[in-house]
């Protein structure tokens, strides 16, 4: 009997038509159009020819808007390489601080999300405005990397733009939860193809000096100046257009990195905080242990809201969510330290801008661990679902944002 035989046959059973097709998915489909000529009414084949043909249909839908938005990539793109090229000249010549790279690079990826989300106009023109101000006000500070409150403007600059960058990706939905995790989501996969097209270019680049190295030319600070750097920023808009596209390379691999790096450093922070109470270490007098001290607590809130944002909203719990719940207590336990490390210095040493800058964060984080931490609790004791825990961590982004607002604006002129 032949597979078109078969397929009417079955038509009555969805397990072995779908045997059949995974069995041999070519001669399913190739035998599919008669089975459909003889029987033009059956509502199972007109699902079977859906799934079949969906690709088809979808791919080329994709081709004519990946052809409008690769042209308008590419244009930005193009620019943002020669933007960063001109601001880096400028940047070795000490004209500007080097922060002004990033202005480079955010303003078009912003760029790029507006006219894929087209918002309001008055998002539009808030957008435009703030990116404007902030870089005439960036550039208005005076050059004195000597200034502890110039340097935490500086570093706070990114965590603003990077606000700024989210506006524009929720665009009419900014106050949607779930627009925010999407966002959070985007970064996730956005920082792992950004790295591995960074990888390549860095081999391609190595590869490249190599070669003309070998007939007795050194282009290492040309092609760094002038292939590098607009490479990076031109591949950054590159790299958005792709996860746009929704690239199923970075979509599935995300998962499993939150899944295998949660219990990893898990443990390792518990062996480390074991071996850091066994030799005696103390943060209230060490500055650069806090300053670790500080950075471990950064890296447990990235991670366990990197684990966080990759759980389904409809996901039951499973031992990941004991885990991140395990890591957001640690996180707790390290910032209460570190916080009554920051008040003891305070309060022994007196009063500076960056204790008050990581006082503020701290004070910040605390928070959010806190909210993060009961949602969680109820969450495990069946009184909510994993969205609530979502709606922690997508709810407060905007209060980082503007406590780096806060910095950038007030500490040059407070403590100058």
């Amino acid at each position: 009997m032949d597979v078109n035989n078969l397929i009417i046959e079955n038509i009555t059973n969805p397990h072995e038509l779908e045997r059949m097709y995974r069995k041999d998915p070519k001669a399913f489909k190739k035998s599919f159009t008669q089975a459909r000529e003889q029987n033009p009414n059956s509502k199972v084949l007109d699902v079977w020819y859906e799934r079949l043909h969906f690709n088809e249909k979808a791919n080329t839908e994709k081709s004519s808007l990946f052809q409008n938005g690769f042209i308008f990539m590419g244009i930005l793109a193009i620019m943002a390489g020669i933007s960063t090229r001109i601001i880096f000249h400028f940047v070795e010549q000490e004209a500007i601080a080097p922060i002004n790279l990033a202005f480079g690079i955010i303003p078009f990826i912003a760029a790029y999300f507006v006219y894929k989300n087209t918002p309001k106009k008055s998002i539009i023109y808030s957008l435009a405005a703030l990116f404007l101000i902030s870089g005439i006000y960036v550039n208005m500070l005076p050059l004195n990397y000597n200034d502890d409150s110039i340097i935490l403007a500086y570093l706070h600059f990114p965590i603003f733009l990077w606000v700024l960058a989210g506006l524009s990706y929720t665009g009419n939905d900014y106050l949607k939860s779930s627009t925010r995790l999407a966002y959070i989501k985007f970064n996730l996969e956005y920082g792992i193809l950004y790295a591995s097209m960074a990888v390549s270019g860095m081999v391609l680049a190595l590869l490249t000096m190599q070669l003309f190295s070998f007939i007795g030319l050194d282009i290492e600070e040309f092609y760094f100046s002038n292939v590098v750097l607009f490479g990076a920023a031109a591949l950054a808009i590159v790299a958005v257009h792709l996860v746009s596209m929704n690239l199923k390379l970075a979509k599935n691999v995300t998962p499993y990195i939150a899944k295998i790096f949660s219990p990893l450093v898990l443990v390792t922070l518990l062996v480390y905080l074991v071996t850091v109470i066994w030799v005696g270490k103390n943060p209230f007098l060490d500055r650069d242990f806090l300053i670790a001290f500080n950075g471990i607590l950064l890296g447990v809130l990235a991670v366990t809201i990197f684990s966080i944002t990759e759980s389904d909203s409809d996901e039951k719990k499973n031992i990941s969510d004991y885990i991140n719940f395990a890591l957001i207590v640690l996180a707790l336990i390290i910032d209460s330290v570190a916080l009554s490390a920051i008040v003891f210095r305070l309060s022994s040493y007196g009063i500076t801008p960056n204790r008050i800058a990581v006082l503020g964060v701290n004070i910040l984080i605390w928070a959010n661990l806190i909210w993060i931490m009961f949602s969680y609790m109820r969450f495990l004791q069946d009184r909510s679902g994993p969205s609530t825990i979502q709606d922690a961590v997508t709810k407060y982004l905007p209060v980082y944002g503007l406590w780096a607002a806060f910095v950038i604006f007030t500490f040059p002129v407070i403590f100058n």
